[in-house]
């Protein structure tokens, strides 16, 4: 169940925010750290909440219950102090909290309820020979600086248990390997761990003490390191520690009788009521002799019942029979140990094979295999859930078969506990918050200035079905709404704008958050999740401390001096074409500060520079959009998301715009040409009309080589054929340019249409042919041999020139007249 604390039910609470000093615009919070890192259940304690503008925090968002905020107060500009009291019954282990204040959400953080006392650290302790003396059943605060090592001296009895489990990387703030042990009085080391699978990274032991006296509990880094921020919580007294349960799981609503084990002290039998329904990352606590161990063992609830192994079972001859849907139990006892299972099932069925081990803290790495009864091998997995395995098993024909699990090294011990669960293939969907930042929160809540808009992408994870998303949050802080489309069954993410009134109150909540199948009759639902990455080895590298929560924290915030409009483009971004995308600023009187702007959502196949700018005292900008060949046609809903230096980043958003992508109006099959350097040619075009438009259109084309033009030409809705003329220079770069695009710009409600690339071409550049060359003189003859003189022949006739011919011809016409006459 979740719980929220808000401070406006408690006067003397108001009056504490009330003395904030606080300006009336200012930026969202951040939070660095929780401290105390730990805080004893039962009691009141003054937790402080440090980061940047946490002056004027107003309420503490816990994810799960427990905890009363009773007074907040700043402590500078930096840290929000609250006295909180903690519940007697509050879950003992870590716990999530994150800070709102009148201007935004601060990202989520851990700290750890423990059950007992807690005592600080006093050096130097930093001596075996001089250790600091403590009590057992303590909690003690410290930190590890570099090659320092703390020593804490305790006085137990003979017979009695001690056990120590430290909390260091799970607190999630730096990269802090504990090492912990426990040595006597001669500093003979009667248990020691580095890493211990149950707590990570961290270690916990437990020792009985072989005689009365005084027992060290050594805490270091385990490579000697440390800084300033390697802080621990060790718990250190006579509660038992153990470091497995079995069985590892249980149906829900039943009574289950388990067994404890890896305690120094031996098993610890217990019967746990199990709750009515399944709880994520649900945890058993072992008790014995009045205390309870400081964390939980993880346990896996179940719909169905449990089948635990029967030894002997390490073969197929052996193996130990089972029915499904049973979860199958068992525990890898020595090194070399092999468990089989042998179960029934029909052709046809379909399972999803889970084999839960590492993810609930033991150290067995599994390897699992499935077979038919007669050996013949059918599938098997190591890794497929990190250590874990998993397999998706089609049963091939009625029958028995049998599995099988052993440890990927041979390894083995008494807490090597595994659970194998046999589910059938069914639907799931997860949401979330794409992330901006790698390894960061930013941007992973909701915060939505008074009057203003926020928006978000929201990510959709399904697993075996497919269809339109229907966002439904249960519950929205008063005075917010909602504003999305459903989500396409081809797309994993939706822009979503949230809305707050002018008047709506100043507060927030954690929303359970979800969507379901816009098919109602499909029943198929999911909730939010999202990760914090607190402790990365290096980027790329190991994740060692992480939190998960299934809740969206959203809040209205103090209003911001500015609003974001997108002016709704009249015509479409076409295929293969671009857009200029007006974005408007609406500046409260004196607020001229340059406002970054970004479009999270792209519809798919458009493509957008990351951000641009409105610049310090305007009001405007032009986001240039463009379009591929496959961009989904539709009207598509988007929304513009600007920041601004508001002492800190302010965040607004538009209104969710539609932006249609349609098909080109026009394409145009261009012919290749080729033309001499110096001359001209033609390109000729043949027009491909999809949808009419009125009036003329530009067609152009770019991509010419350099010194090559070609004038613009127009065209109409019934132009067929364009033809190019083309003139090139003598400087133009001879070869083949195969860049050469054709462009068309139509107007249309008074805006342009841009085609970018209705079509394209090659023009090729050829040198001139070179003139021909003059032809060689003749070579000299030999001399002839003297001829015989031959017949004369009569003299060619005169030929006469045309002014010849006329003279002749007037002579002729002049003598046919006097003779007449």
């Amino acid at each position: 169940m979740l719980r929220r604390f808000s401070l406006g039910v408690c006067a003397c609470v108001t009056l504490a925010v009330s003395t904030f000093g606080t300006a009336a615009i200012a930026a969202s919070p951040s939070l660095n750290i929780i401290l105390p890192r730990g805080v004893q259940r039962g009691t009141e304690s003054v937790i402080s909440f440090s980061g940047a503008r946490m002056a004027d925090a107003e309420e503490i968002f816990f994810y799960s219950p427990g905890f009363e905020v009773t007074k907040i107060e700043a402590d500078g500009a930096n840290v929000a102090k609250a006295t909180v009291k903690i519940a007697s019954d509050c879950r003992l282990g870590e716990h999530v909290a994150q800070v709102r204040t009148k201007s935004g959400i601060s990202e989520f953080r851990v700290f750890y309820v423990g059950a007992l006392p807690i005592v600080n650290e006093a050096e130097p302790n930093n001596e075996f020979a001089e250790p600091q003396k403590i009590d057992l059943n303590v909690t003690v605060h410290g930190v590890v600086t570099n090659e320092d090592v703390d020593y804490y001296m305790v006085e137990a009895k003979k017979g009695q248990r001690i056990a120590a489990e430290i909390e260091g990387m799970r607190l999630g703030e730096t990269m802090f390997d504990p090492y912990l042990a426990i040595l006597d009085s001669k500093r003979f080391e009667l248990a020691s761990a580095d890493d211990t699978p149950l707590v990570k990274q961290d270690a916990a032991v437990s020792v009985i003490a072989p005689e009365d006296g005084q027992y060290i509990i050594e805490v270091r880094e385990s490579a000697y390191g440390g800084n300033a921020k390697c802080r621990y919580c060790v718990h250190i007294g006579t509660f038992p520690r153990p470091t497995g349960v079995y069985p590892a799981g249980g149906k829900i609503g039943e009574e289950i009788d388990v067994r404890f084990l890896g305690d120094a002290g031996g098993e610890i039998a217990a019967k746990l009521p199990l709750p009515a329904e399944i709880i994520p990352d649900y945890s058993v606590f072992a008790t014995a002799e009045g205390s309870i161990a400081p964390s939980g063992n993880p346990f896996r609830l179940s719909e169905h019942g449990n089948a635990l192994e029967v030894e002997p079972n390490n073969d197929f001859a052996q193996a130990t029979p089972a029915e499904l849907p049973l979860a199958f139990n068992g525990i890898i006892s020595e090194p070399g140990d092999v468990d089989c299972f042998k179960f029934a099932a029909k052709k046809g069925q379909v399972f999803e094979v889970e084999c839960y081990a590492r993810r609930l803290r033991t150290p067995l790495d599994p390897v699992l295999n499935l077979y038919k009864a007669d050996g013949s091998s059918l599938a098997g997995n190591d890794d497929s859930r990190g250590p874990d395995s998993y397999i998706r098993f089609k049963v091939p024909e009625d029958g028995e078969y049998i599995v099988r699990v052993t440890d990927h090294l041979g390894k083995g011990g008494a807490d090597y506990v595994y659970r194998i669960e046999f589910s059938g293939v069914t639907p799931t969907l997860k949401l979330g918050i794409p992330r901006t930042a790698r390894y960061s929160q930013y941007r992973q809540s909701i915060f939505v200035a008074r009057g203003n808009r926020f928006g978000s992408l929201i990510s959709a994870s399904r697993a075996n079905f497919s269809g339109e998303l229907i966002l439904d949050p249960k519950e929205l802080p008063p005075g917010i709404t909602m504003v999305c489309e459903p989500m396409a069954g081809n797309l994993n993410t939706m822009p979503v704008v949230f809305e707050a009134a002018a008047d709506a109150p100043l507060g927030g909540m954690l929303v359970d958050f979800r969507a379901r199948h816009a098919d109602e009759k499909k029943n198929i639902s999911g909730g939010y999740s999202n990760r914090a990455d607190f402790v990365i080895a290096a980027p790329g590298q190991s994740l060692y401390s992480w939190r998960d929560v299934d809740k969206l924290a959203i809040a209205v915030v103090d209003e911001l001096p500015f609003h974001l409009e997108i002016v709704e483009p009249k015509v479409p971004l076409v295929r293969n074409g671009s857009m200029q995308l007006k974005i408007v600023a609406h500046r409260k009187e004196g607020f001229t500060a340059a406002i970054n702007v970004q479009l999270p959502f792209r519809p798919p196949g458009v493509g957008a520079s990351s951000s641009v700018t409105i610049p310090e005292g305007k009001n405007e900008v032009l986001y240039p959009l463009n379009a591929n060949g496959g961009a989904g046609i539709k009207k598509w809903k988007i929304y513009a998301l600007g920041s601004a230096d508001v002492g800190g980043a302010g965040w607004v958003a538009s209104q969710l715009a539609t932006l249609e992508v349609a098909e080109p109006y026009v394409t145009i099959a261009l012919e290749r040409s080729a033309v001499e350097k110096g001359q001209k040619t033609e390109i000729f075009g043949k027009l491909t009309h999809s949808r009419p438009f009125e009036g003329n259109a530009t067609v152009r084309l770019v991509g010419l080589p350099h010194k090559v033009a070609a004038p613009e030409l127009a065209i109409t809705k019934e132009t067929a054929e364009v033809t190019f003329a083309v003139t090139s220079d003598k400087t133009s770069p001879v070869g083949t340019h195969k860049n050469v695009i054709c462009q068309v710009i139509i107007t249309e409600n008074a805006e342009p249409v841009v085609h970018s690339n209705v079509g394209a071409t090659e023009l090729r550049i050829d040198e001139p042919l070179p003139p021909k060359p003059d032809a060689p003189a003749p070579k000299p003859k030999a001399k002839p041999e003297p001829a015989k003189p031959a017949e004369p022949k009569p003299a060619p006739e005169k030929r006469l020139t045309r002014l010849e011919k006329l003279r002749l011809e007037a002579k002729e016409r002049a003598a046919g007249t006097a003779a007449s006459n």
